[in-house]
């Protein structure tokens, strides 16, 4: 079974074990990321709490993520990326929530979308983003991204949808989505090569920001995509496997 089947059944047997049954409601950011990546002059960092991936499985033990969270905010980060994904990302709404009533930024629940039961969760934890991925739409694993683009809207929340080909880059462009994501990492295969960003963006003109996704490591990456055409940057491995979370980041962010 590839990976991305894997993910997609991962995300309905947490459906059916309750995992977005949600009873809070936590209001969301008042910061819009748009603004906010438009207007920094320095690397603009989505930063993201996990604790494992399909790739590299265990990446940290798990600790306090609000501690983490605000290190991350402290380096200079723009917006938040939490996983709520139990299965292989060791992820959990509840670690969202916990980040959400202790940090003002913007976060995005990140989770693989397949249902608007987790939409619905979205907007309960106080997620400002939602992220769709392009490719089980056209594989057909899932019908009408509009449809998940407008039901997301409905319910306050903005989204991001992620590409990987150049394909799905134009799909994901002609959809009413916030942000495009270009994942750097071959979802089938889970390899990374980040030059993914620059061969989808040779000649690309839009305005749209376009966000760069898995596989940065360095202030030479940063400086490296962001020629390319990317206006900021989803990092989470990296970031989660270094000793200081603060001053990785601020190094990061301090790349342009």
């Amino acid at each position: 079974m590839n990976t991305l089947q894997k993910l997609f059944d991962n995300s309905h047997k947490a459906i059916s074990d309750g995992t977005y049954e949600i009873t809070e409601k936590i209001p969301k950011s008042e910061i819009d990321l748009i603004q906010s990546i438009q207007e920094n002059k320095h690397a603009s960092l989505i930063t993201e709490v996990k604790f494992s991936s399909p790739s590299l499985g265990k990446i940290r033990k798990i600790s306090d993520p609000v501690q983490i969270a605000q290190a991350m905010v402290e380096g200079g980060a723009k917006a938040l990326s939490v996983l709520t994904q139990p299965y292989l990302f060791e992820g959990s709404p509840q670690y969202f929530m916990q980040i959400r009533k202790q940090v003002k930024i913007p976060m995005l629940m990140k989770d693989i979308v397949v249902d608007k039961v987790q939409i619905d969760a979205a907007r309960k934890i106080g997620a400002d983003y939602m992220l769709l991925i392009q490719s089980l739409f056209d594989i057909g694993l899932l019908k009408d991204i509009d449809e998940y683009i407008d039901y997301g809207h409905k319910n306050g929340l903005k989204v991001l949808v992620e590409a990987h080909t150049k394909s799905e880059f134009v799909n994901s462009l002609n959809t009413k989505a916030d942000l495009v994501g270009i994942n750097n990492r071959n979802l089938d295969t889970l390899q990374i090569d980040i030059n993914t960003t620059k061969k989808l963006l040779e000649g690309f003109d839009n305005h749209r920001i376009i966000v760069s996704e898995s596989g940065i490591e360095t202030p030479q990456d940063i400086q490296f995509l962001k020629k390319c055409g990317a206006g900021a940057f989803l990092i989470g491995s990296s970031i989660m496997k270094s000793e200081d979370i603060k001053e990785n980041v601020r190094s990061l962010v301090n790349a342009i």
